[in-house]
């Protein structure tokens, strides 16, 4: 009976999120369902509610709460600044109209690897790629999925240095940095760009072949976005500067400046008895990276701003929802691994080729994005509850931490994009598309090439080593 409540638990959750209901609603109401169905005295639900659901919640946000924030922030400037269509028009202008896809790609890879969020990217790049797309005839449904294999994908998971969320999670699980496993990251990161670009140039040349245009357009539209007076735009290089101060700083804090710091004082109990700071330093690192950058640009664009306070407001604000729909998923997770039923489960997925970590880490962060549709929650989730196993049976098998982070961080890249996913959903509607339209090419890009590249770091990981 303890087993099958958290089936349903999990089976009511993709449903509901599915049809739209907020996981802010969903996670608790299902978390405590499970609970009920466990234990079978409903007396339990209000002390798991209290006492471990919010607790987790509260200590995710406690731990990651920065790096949403800034992030937030450093994006609302990139977009307000016109840095971030700036870019998006400079690599067009290089690589020009004749490479159309690989032009979007490329503009919302170099947006996402500098931190800014992939919402903000869409608004920025589909301006600019539905103008592209027009002139090129190329078929609008392509562009979503463009779209997604540039914000979604290699820069989000693969990419050693980015400051995405999803790169940052494994850092306190496996006292590792955003740099982990880079030279696997760079292969994974090539096999998705590669093969991404070649199946939508060749999907292009299919339906256009096939006379298919780029279709009918609504522009009447803003996807949530007030239509604004043209502002002059910064130069490509002015706009790209900021993005490289994040990639130079972090890699500079992570690798060099913070790890030579004494950090004693830490094992203080004022600051929770830590004895060993490497599990900060990778957090440490982003969080001075994008701080730098969000001081940089308020500096550097003083004259172009129509309302900083607003500005800094609204990024400010545009991180609480997502920072506080991850830490329910996490309450979550939490509350579903205290229950007796979850013991079977978790053996199950431990058991999973028990001498090799990382194919059970892979399908239990898979499986978790894919229920809640989302890449950071369903990583946490799996972490909160796996990640000391999963250390453990590395080190008995002698497996780098390093590659413990990448393989995770690129699970969770993979199943999350199924089409309940938020930022699918968002992505779609910014393009006035539907999933019919759209989907499939999305799919594509977001999980089919995702897995096939997280089987090859996996197989590499094994035969060699994490490098």
């Amino acid at each position: 009976m303890a087993t099958l409540g958290i089936l349903l638990s999990l089976g009511l959750l993709m449903y509901f999120a599915y049809r739209g209901v907020s996981v802010l609603l969903l996670a608790p109401v299902l978390a405590l369902l499970a609970v009920w169905m466990s234990a079978g005295e409903l007396f339990m639900v209000l002390p798991t509610y209290t006492q471990v659901f919010m607790k987790a919640m509260g200590g995710y946000l406690i731990q990651f709460f920065p790096l949403f924030l800034l992030g937030a922030v450093f994006g609302k400037l990139m977009e307000d600044s016109g840095s971030a269509a700036a870019i998006a028009q400079g690599i067009v202008q290089r690589l020009g109209h004749g490479r159309a896809i690989l032009a979007v790609v490329l503009a919302c890879a170099i947006l996402t690897y500098g931190g800014v969020s992939l919402f903000v990217v869409a608004f920025a790049v589909y301006p600019i790629g539905s103008a592209l797309f027009r002139v090129a005839g190329i078929p609008k449904r392509l562009l979503p999925a463009a779209i997604a294999l540039g914000a979604f994908t290699f820069t989000m998971t693969a990419l050693p240095g980015t400051p995405a969320i999803q790169n940052a999670i494994p850092n306190p699980f496996f006292g590792t940095d955003a740099f982990a496993a880079p030279g696997l990251g760079l292969i994974a990161a090539a096999i998705m760009l590669g093969l991404g670009a070649w199946w939508l140039n060749t999907q292009a040349r299919r339906l256009m072949a096939a006379g298919e245009g780029y279709g009918a357009d609504d522009d009447t539209a803003t996807g949530g976005h007030t239509a604004a007076a043209p502002r002059p735009m910064p130069s490509f290089w002015l706009g790209l500067l900021p993005i490289l101060l994040v990639i130079g700083t972090n890699f500079a804090m992570a690798k060099v400046v913070l790890p030579q710091v004494d950090t004693a004082f830490l094992a203080q109990p004022e600051y929770g008895g830590l004895k060993d700071a490497r599990s900060l330093i990778g957090l440490w690192a982003i969080i001075v990276a994008l701080t730098s950058a969000v001081l940089l640009l308020t500096v550097l664009h003083w004259r172009r701003w129509a309302d900083l306070m607003k500005t800094l407001n609204d990024g400010a604000f545009g991180s609480m929802l997502p920072i506080l729909n991850t830490a329910t998923e996490v309450g979550y997770g939490t509350v579903i691994a205290s229950l007796a039923g979850f013991v079977v489960i978790r053996d199950w997925v431990l058991g999973v080729a028990p001498g090799n970590p990382l194919v059970s880490e892979a399908i239990a962060v898979n499986i978790l994005a894919g229920i809640t549709g989302s890449a950071s929650g369903g990583m946490s989730i799996a972490l909160q509850t796996l990640g000391a196993d999963y250390l453990a049976m590395a080190r008995a098998a002698g497996i780098s931490p390093e590659l413990l982070h990448r393989v995770a961080a690129m699970a969770s890249g993979c199943m999350d994009t199924l089409p309940h996913n938020g930022a699918v959903i968002s992505l779609l509607t910014i393009c006035k598309l539907t999933h019919r339209q759209s989907y499939g090419f999305i799919a594509m890009n977001t999980v089919v090439f995702p897995l096939l590249a997280l089987v090859v770091v996996i197989v590499l990981g094994t035969l060699f080593g994490s490098f």
